[in-house]
């Protein structure tokens, strides 16, 4: 009966502390191969919604091409049709208001909404001129009132023309019209203004 501390019988020439023999070409220190990289450097992640190395969500790693730009226009030329198109208004807005004998506000609007028309057609995107169209506006109002005060007095038997009125009388003009102001003739400023400039800044854009 064999006891377990003893060994079994080697073969003869065998090496009881040899290992046992390893695969051919195989190296038991070796690591395990790893994938080559490009140019030297080790192979990247790929990243979500793109190419490895790019930027997520890119196209064959080369950013998104930038916005287009805004609508170029001639700023010189929106402005004088603007000023233009604010005193077209502003005659149109008088004669009315001599025929009616009162103030309609969507006049003063509309005449706002031809000079921002005007503006922003003609000027493309610019920051400035919505601005100017506010100007333009409140001057569109303005004068259609004076034009209206001044079409109302030439039309009195004996009283002289309408530019007549308008230059020599100008003053007088003016002066009744502060004397007469009253809220609601802010409401048809602030019309003419906004109208303006909103339609400047909707359609130069």
């Amino acid at each position: 009966m064999s006891q377990p501390w003893q060994q079994q019988p080697q073969q003869p020439g065998q090496n009881p502390y040899a290992q046992q023999p390893q695969q051919p070409g195989q190296n038991p220190y070796g690591q395990q191969p790893q994938q080559p990289g490009g140019y030297g450097y080790p192979p990247q992640q790929p990243q979500p919604g793109g190419r490895p190395g790019g930027f997520p969500g890119d196209q064959g790693g080369f950013p998104p091409p930038p916005p287009p730009a805004g609508r170029q226009g001639n700023a010189g030329l929106a402005i004088g049709a603007g000023i233009v198109a604010m005193l077209v208004g502003a005659v149109v807005y008088g004669f009315i208001l001599k025929e009616a004998e009162v103030q309609i506000g969507y006049l003063a609007a509309g005449t706002g909404a031809l000079i921002g028309l005007a503006l922003g057609k003609l000027g493309g995107r610019n920051t400035v001129l919505p601005f100017l169209g506010i100007a333009l506006g409140l001057l569109s109002v303005y004068l259609g009132q004076v034009f209206g005060l001044a079409m109302a007095f030439s039309d009195i038997p004996g009283a002289p023309g309408f530019f007549d009125v308008l230059i020599d009388h100008f003053g007088d003009i003016n002066e009744a019209l502060k004397s007469e102001l009253e809220a609601i003739d802010y409401l048809f400023y602030a019309l003419g203004g906004a109208a303006a400039f909103s339609i400047a800044k909707k359609t130069g854009s």
